[in-house]
């Protein structure tokens, strides 16, 4: 009889204790919103932004709505408007290049690697024809190119650095905090990222008029004098006057949430890289899977695992796809031809306009994504590289067979 796997991708770990007690505390005093404080109080949202930017080492963090927010605030907060080229990688989720049609501007994507990786030589060919002066970098999956080069490359181009750490919060590119290499970093705390709110995103950043900017726009009013992680109230006076509401504001309640969180960060990195090396050794050697290698100057976070199954034709690894799943294992495809859930890809954002990224068509082609929650155990992880190996060997005889 065939393994099968029982527990579910989707169930994430509860709201520590420490979490529920203070979200409770929100709720008896009845102050959700950020600028509704006592006498004396510095709020839940306001203390969050405080410790995340001691954690990542910025001088200055915003706590915002979403992930997707933070993107869209982050480039309205360097300049960015109508019209406006912007770059970003050709493999990454529909928040990205949605921030950025949000503003009317046009995403201008970059082909990626077998890595995963925004191919640099493809960003400089990118940055020459298309005059961009803003890349909004996805750390996608958590796969961090060569943070060093790559600013190289955009420093030389006069070409700021937006990054998308939804998936990096808590990684770093030769202990550097991921999001601390560009003008902003942009994090997620939306239930499947690496703190959880439901909702709910940061910005972070080390320039005083940028993030005096992010905070006018994410409807401070006023009363901007309330945030703790934020520039002198001076450069306030140079901006506030000409710089759009557009509230996208935390909530005290979601800030009480997320606060237990952050000290319990490093600890969670560990135990996703332990369930991630679980199941990649067990896939390692697979015939016909293609693992996807880490950068060793990097330090990611394996909430979720990815590899490729190169050559096949789609019917192929749909078949592939529908057998793990009869069998308890999750698999998400990127190559399929219409988006479904989370899966879409460059050529279904029918906002943007039509490009040609042939490499990039290669690697999504057969790439397949799963995420690794923590409620799995380790043994849950060598049972589910077991069943991907199986179906995998299954579908690599059949086709030599043919």
């Amino acid at each position: 009889m065939s393994e099968r796997f029982t527990g579910s991708f989707t169930q994430q770990e509860p709201i520590p204790e420490a979490g529920i007690k203070a979200a409770l505390e929100v709720l008896q005093h009845g102050r959700l919103h950020r600028y509704n404080v006592a006498e004396g109080e510095l709020g839940e949202t306001a203390l969050l932004e405080q410790e995340f930017a001691q954690l990542t080492g910025a001088k200055y963090a915003l706590a915002v709505a979403s992930g997707g927010y933070a993107m869209g605030c982050a480039m309205r907060a360097i300049g960015v408007k109508a019209g406006d080229k912007v770059l970003s990688n050709g493999f990454t989720l529909a928040p990205v290049p949605g921030a950025i049609a949000s503003l009317g501007a046009e995403p201008v994507f970059v082909e990626v690697t077998e890595n995963l990786t925004i191919d640099l030589d493809d960003l400089a060919a990118k940055i020459d024809s298309s005059g961009a002066k803003v890349l909004l970098l996805s750390h996608m999956r958590g796969h961090l190119v060569d943070m060093e080069a790559l600013m190289a490359t955009c420093d030389a181009a006069n070409v700021a650095v937006v990054e998308d750490c939804a998936h990096t919060m808590g990684a770093d590119w030769k202990g550097v905090h991921s999001g601390r290499h560009g003008i902003i970093g942009c994090y997620s705390c939306q239930t499947y990222k690496h703190i959880n709110s439901g909702e709910g995103g940061f910005l972070t950043s080390d320039d005083d008029e940028v993030m005096a900017r992010a905070i006018m726009l994410s409807g401070s009013y006023m009363l901007f004098e309330r945030h703790a992680a934020t520039p002198p109230v001076e450069v306030f006076e140079r901006v506030k006057y000409d710089t759009p509401n557009i509230s996208g504001r935390m909530d005290n309640l979601r800030a009480a949430i997320l606060r237990p969180q952050l000290p319990m960060l490093e600890a969670q990195v560990d135990k996703w890289n332990a369930r991630y090396a679980k199941v990649e050794e067990g896939i390692r050697n697979c015939p016909g899977l293609h693992v996807i290698e880490r950068a060793p100057e990097g330090r990611f976070v394996g909430s979720s695992i990815q590899f490729l199954l190169p050559g096949y034709r789609p019917e192929q690894i749909e078949s592939f796809v529908q057998g793990c799943a009869a069998r308890g294992v999750e698999l998400k495809w990127f190559g399929a031809a219409e988006p479904k859930a989370f899966t879409s890809r460059y050529d279904s954002w029918k906002y943007a306009a039509a490009q040609s990224l042939p490499q990039t068509d290669r690697v999504l082609a057969g790439l397949i994504d799963m995420r690794l929650p923590l409620t799995f155990t380790l043994e849950d992880c060598s049972t589910i590289a077991r069943i991907i190996t199986d179906e995998a060997m299954t579908l690599s005889q059949s086709v030599a067979a043919q």
